[in-house]
């Protein structure tokens, strides 16, 4: 059943000159048969790479899904955070997952899915100083070390934010909780479904205000300025949303 669906997808694209025409991603997914989706794998529950060359999570999954949607082989492209603009720009990969927020600055530059779910800025700190770090301002003191991944709006929001603290780039978004855990930071601020995660994963930290996050807003794939592509992708997601299947993947990684 599998490869009649396959079949039937792949010769969608390939009848579809005129699609074709209007779209170059989806003129080159029919060509070379593969579709790239950019992960950056270190951000749970979206996508993470352990061991290297495996990812795992949400968007790891939905990935698979939307290949066999159309009826190609996928071909996972590991990115970054400082680097995912470039790399989108570059063609490195035909769709970015991952849990990327919408902003205006990439909206200057790319085309965004229908939103998949919205979330905003939260602390996360050792369990023992959780109360102190509720708000920002109790966060944004002398002698505060806030740790933060560079280069996505993890950093942006630090940088709007934190003024007197002591800010700390890490540039390893895997490893960052553990220099939390071991004393070598206070808090982090990133996106709460991360908080509630890493909650779970770390007996020393607490999500200190996961309902009450400090911002808000919708994550989404990153597309190429290509609307015949992004069509494509928002009435792949229609139909993911109508028949269930996102649901069952989003609440396989998130309880």
């Amino acid at each position: 059943m599998r490869q009649i669906l396959a079949l039937l997808a792949l010769t969608f694209l390939l009848l579809a000159p005129a699609a074709r025409a209007e779209s170059p991603v989806l003129a080159g997914i029919a060509h070379s048969g593969e579709v790239r989706v950019g992960l950056t794998g270190d951000y749970k529950p979206f996508s993470w790479e352990e061991p290297e060359g495996h990812f795992e999570g949400m968007d790891a999954d939905m990935a698979a899904a939307l290949a066999r949607d159309l009826g190609v082989r996928l071909t996972i492209t590991r990115t970054s955070w400082p680097t995912l603009m470039d790399d989108l720009a570059t063609g490195k990969f035909d769709i970015g997952m991952g849990g990327i927020s919408i902003t205006e600055a990439r909206q200057e530059k790319a085309l965004f899915s229908m939103p998949l779910l919205s979330d905003g800025k939260a602390p996360v700190a050792r369990c023992a100083d959780a109360e102190r770090f509720r708000t920002l301002d109790g966060i944004d003191r002398e002698g505060v070390r806030v740790i933060v991944n560079p280069g996505g709006t993890n950093e942006q929001f630090a940088r709007a934010n934190i003024h007197r603290a002591t800010l700390i780039l890490h540039k390893d978004n895997a490893t960052v909780f553990d220099e939390i855990a071991a004393g070598r930071a206070d808090v982090m601020m990133t996106d709460a479904i991360e908080t509630r995660i890493v909650a779970k994963e770390y007996p020393s930290l607490c999500a200190t205000s996961p309902d009450a996050p400090f911002t808000r807003a919708e994550k989404a794939y990153l597309l190429p300025q290509d609307a015949a592509w992004k069509a494509r992708v928002d009435d792949w997601l229609a139909r993911m949303e109508a028949n269930g299947e996102r649901a069952r993947i989003f609440a396989k990684w998130v309880e």
